[in-house]
């Protein structure tokens, strides 16, 4: 019983941890929860453990070394009958997805964890599930249904008082604005601008440093060079401070695109 609490409260730390780009004292925590998870062998368990390493290498930007994990939890979560666990790992693994270019895998799996979750009355989290999605259908250029699903996962978030979520969901608007062939730069602005005042006053550096990067993307496109260079900086020194690879090389690009 004491080490599945543990294990548990370890769980919400990582996920904590995670959020606040503490990703050094994350890792280790993780993978030693990985490891006395499978020790004690309840199933149960070890999806939540694998569903919290998933959103950790998936928010580091790291998602092919989650998909296998993520995989095997899903399939675990609908042969051990635990169904209430299908929608939040499908969530994960469709994000990862997204992440990886696989955009119509991502799109299927996440409409339905989403439909799943909301037929269980699985609503915490829901906002979030809402946002990937949209990303999802961002990436396949599907703007309309993008700006949708963001909108809408801004108004789960404030109904279900996750104000974390609210800006990962104000900032996929921001997203949507920025990405259209003729760029709704208020808008964009705005949403990002919303997102970013939120994301620093609760210590969430992953998506303070996300923003950055969307403002200077914004601005080098709408030739904004010295606002762009500001952001794009801010943005890549963050990223390095997080050893966040993935999104480092996109603002090192960004970035040289101004040069």
């Amino acid at each position: 019983r004491v080490g599945r609490l543990f294990i548990v409260s370890r769980q919400w730390l990582v996920l904590s941890l995670l959020e606040l780009g503490e990703f050094t004292e994350a890792l280790p925590l993780a993978e030693d929860n990985e490891r006395l998870a499978e020790q004690l062998q309840q199933t149960e368990l070890g999806i939540g453990v694998g569903f919290a390493s998933g959103l950790l290498h998936i928010r580091r930007g790291e998602p092919q070394r989650v998909v296998s994990l993520l995989e095997r939890g899903l399939e675990l979560s609908r042969t051990a009958d635990f169904p209430v666990a299908a929608p939040l790992i499908a969530s994960h693994l469709g994000h990862a997805y997204t992440l990886l270019g696989r955009v119509s895998e991502a799109i299927d799996l996440l409409e339905k964890a989403v439909e799943e979750a909301a037929r269980m009355g699985i609503m915490s989290g829901q906002s979030l599930r809402v946002a990937w999605l949209g990303e999802a259908y961002l990436a396949a250029r599907r703007l309309e249904e993008a700006g949708r699903e963001a909108g809408r996962a801004v108004e789960l978030a404030r109904q279900h008082g996750e104000r974390g979520l609210e800006a990962w969901a104000l900032r996929l608007v921001g997203e949507v604005a920025a990405r259209r062939d003729a760029p709704e730069v208020g808008r964009a602005e705005d949403a990002y601008r919303r997102a970013l005042a939120r994301a620093e006053e609760l210590g969430m550096r992953p998506l303070v440093a996300h923003c950055h990067l969307g403002l200077g993307s914004l601005y080098r496109r709408t030739g904004k060079r010295e606002e762009a260079q500001k952001h794009l900086s801010t943005a890549t020194t963050m990223y390095r401070e997080m050893d966040m690879r993935f999104w480092l090389e996109q603002a090192e690009a960004e970035l040289k695109k101004l040069a």
